[in-house]
C-alpha cells in the first residue's frame, strides 16, 4: 500500500465525527484496531513479527543472513489523547512502513536489521503515565508500579493487559530485545510553529513531568449549608489552578491544569474530592521543580483556609534530553543540513535515549497545533518525511 492508502485506512479509526479529534485510548476498540492494522500492514511485506511482555509491537526486516543484532529500529505509537490529532504517533508508524516500501523499490539490500516499533501507551491517556510501553520496557518504571496503574474506570493495567494474552507478572526491562538494538530514529509531526521547512532534527527534549493534587473535604447540600460551614475542595483547586499559570510565569516555564475529577459531579453537591493533574514543562529542571513547588505551597495555604487536606505525587518526570550528539550529526549531514530544534513535547526516544542513540525526525506542522483536532501535515511533507527517513534508514542499515 502506498502511503496515502494506508493514511486513508487509519484515518477513520477512532475519529469522533462531531469534533474531528482522536480517541484512541489503550487497549480500547479503537487503539486495537491500529494494532491490528499494523500486524496486517507487518505482514503483508513478510516482516518478522514481534510483541513484547509490555505489549509493543515490532515489525523487523532482517538481512538475508538473518542477523538479529545491530538493529536500527524506527517507528513512534499509534494511541491518541482524548480528542486528539491524527498526525501525532501514526504520522511516524505510516512513514516507516512507506519507507520500507521505498528501499525497497530501490532494491535496497539492508545489512543490519530494520525494525518498526508501535509503542504501547505513549500517550498515558488511559493510565496516567506516558511512555508507558517504552518505560517498561527501558526500566524507567517498575512493573510494581505498573501494574496497580488504574484507568478512569478503576481496571488496572494488569487487568487490561491479562485481558489482552499478557502476562503481568512478565511485564519489565527487556535487555536482550534492547541489546539487539544500535539506534533508534523516531519521526513525528512538529508539535509547535517551529519549523519553517518541510522536515527537521531534533536536538533535545526540555524537562516535563506529570503530578497528581489530590484535594479532600466534605460532600454536602449546596443549598442548605452555611458558607461557614464549607469544607469545599473546589476552592483550593481554583487557588491551585491561578498559581500554575502565575509560577510558569515568574519561572519562563509552561504549566497546565487539563484534567481533573469531581466527587461525586453533582450540580447541587458540595463536593468531597477534587483530583486534578498538573503538566509543567520547563527549560531546565530547577524551573519545573520550582513551578511544581510554588503550586503547591499555594495549594496547601488554600487548602488550610478552607480545612481541606491536599496532596501532591509525582506521576512520571523526565528531565532534559540531550539527543546523541553523533546520531543527530550524522541525520543532519546525511539530510544535506535541515534545521536542528529544540521540543517540549515528550516522545519514546527520550525514554529510550537513557539506554541507547536516539534521534528524532519531524514533519512541518502548518497550523502549529497538537493534541487537537487542528494538528496538521500537507501531503507533500509527509512525503519528504518519508523520503527523508528513507535515506536515514539506507545510511544507517546499509554499511
Amino acid at each position: 500500500m502506498t502511503f496515502a492508502e494506508m493514511w486513508a485506512a487509519l484515518l477513520p479509526v477512532g475519529r469522533d465525527d462531531a469534533t474531528g479529534g482522536y480517541h484512541r485510548f489503550a487497549w480500547t476498540a479503537p487503539e486495537l484496531e491500529c494494532r491490528a492494522w499494523f500486524l496486517d500492514e507487518a505482514a503483508g511485506r513478510g516482516l518478522e513479527i514481534e510483541r513484547d511482555a509490555n505489549g509493543n509491537l515490532f515489525a523487523w526486516w532482517l538481512p538475508a543472513d538473518g542477523t538479529r543484532t545491530g538493529a536500527v529500529l524506527t517507528g513512534s505509537h499509534l494511541d491518541s489523547v482524548p480528542g486528539g490529532g491524527a498526525f501525532d504517533g501514526p504520522l511516524g508508524v505510516v512513514s516507516a512502513f512507506a519507507a520500507l516500501d521505498k528501499l525497497r523499490a530501490e532494491n535496497f539490500t539492508p545489512t543490519k536489521p530494520i525494525g518498526v516499533a508501535a509503542f504501547a501507551e505513549e500517550e498515558g491517556a488511559r493510565f496516567g503515565v506516558a511512555c508507558l510501553g517504552s518505560r517498561l520496557l527501558a526500566g524507567a518504571i517498575t512493573p510494581e508500579r505498573a501494574r496497580t496503574l488504574r484507568d478512569g474506570n478503576g481496571q488496572t493495567f494488569a487487568e487490561v493487559i491479562a485481558a489482552h494474552n499478557l502476562d503481568p507478572t512478565r511485564i519489565g526491562p527487556d535487555a536482550d530485545l534492547l541489546n539487539r538494538v544500535a539506534c533508534y530514529v523516531e519521526l513525528h509531526v512538529e508539535q509547535g510553529r517551529a519549523l519553517q521547512e518541510p522536515v527537521g532534527v531534533a536536538s533535545a527534549i526540555i524537562p516535563h513531568g506529570r503530578w497528581r493534587l489530590d484535594f479532600t473535604g466534605e460532600g454536602n447540600h449546596a443549598g442548605t449549608t452555611l458558607l461557614t460551614d464549607r469544607r469545599d475542595p473546589m476552592l483550593p483547586f481554583a487557588h491551585a489552578v491561578l498559581a500554575a499559570r502565575e509560577a510558569a510565569e515568574r519561572h519562563d516555564s509552561v504549566a497546565t491544569v487539563g484534567k481533573v475529577n469531581v466527587v461525586p459531579g453533582g450540580v447541587n453537591a458540595i463536593p468531597s474530592q477534587v483530583t486534578a493533574w498538573l503538566d509543567s514543562r520547563g527549560p531546565d529542571d530547577d524551573a519545573v521543580r520550582a513551578t511544581v513547588a510554588d503550586v503547591h505551597e499555594a495549594a496547601r495555604r488554600a487548602a488550610a483556609e478552607h480545612r481541606v487536606a491536599v496532596e501532591l505525587a509525582e506521576e512520571s518526570y523526565t528531565e532534559v534530553v540531550d539527543f546523541n550528539k553523533s546520531l543527530r550529526d550524522r541525520l543532519v549531514t546525511t539530510l544535506g543540513g535541515v534545521p536542528v530544534l529544540p521540543t517540549g513535547a515528550g516522545h519514546d526516544a527520550g525514554i529510550l535515549s537513557a539506554l541507547l542513540p536516539t534521534a528524532m525526525l519531524f514533519v512541518r506542522n502548518p497550523t502549529g497545533v497538537s493534541h487537537a483536532p487542528a494538528e496538521y501535515a500537507e501531503p507533500a511533507d509527509c512525503l519528504a518525511g518519508v523520503e527523508a527517513l528513507a535515506t536515514v534508514l539506507k545510511d544507517l542499515a546499509g554499511g
